[in-house]
């Protein structure tokens, strides 16, 4: 494992205007970014989103094909236990999130990361999701720099 970059960080990033402007707000605070995609099967044009965020000044751009463990780690495992809301909305979302949080461990250890970022804002469950996967299989990790830690762009 490289040694730990305090001014480098792992965006989970989308394309879309929330993880673009943190990825613009990052890099205005000295951070180097790295973009995080993971394709866990959303209709996505993952190029563009690479071109975007190498356009906003990511340092490197990560994309992922998620799809299989996606499958069989976290939707199997949901179905054969019957996981649904209010007995009618599946999980995809909640389910995606520590599969994309896995990811972005993945490569803040292997990129020697010492921030892990999401655009997840503290208004749902998506940030405790992202957060605590984080932290469970990367304790020294610092997930930070969330949409609430800043006033919007």
């Amino acid at each position: 494992m490289p040694a730990i970059d305090k001014e480098l960080v792992v965006l989970a990033y989308s394309g879309g205007l929330d993880t673009s402007c943190i990825l613009v707000w990052l890099r205005e605070q000295g951070y180097k970014v790295i973009a995080y995609l993971a394709n866990i099967g959303q209709d996505e044009d993952f190029e563009a989103a690479k071109t975007k965020a190498t356009a906003l000044g990511a340092i490197k751009v990560v994309i992922e094909d998620v799809r299989q463990s996606f499958v069989e780690d976290y939707i199997w495992p949901a179905v054969q236990a019957g996981a649904v809301y209010e007995d009618r909305y599946l999980l995809g979302t909640s389910l995606a999130r520590p599969c994309i949080s896995k990811g972005l461990v993945e490569v803040a250890r292997r990129e020697g990361a010492a921030h892990i970022s999401h655009g997840a804002t503290g208004k749902g469950n998506d940030q405790v999701r992202f957060e605590l996967t984080c932290y469970a299989l990367y304790p020294r990790v610092k997930v930070r720099f969330e949409i609430s830690d800043f006033d919007r762009c």
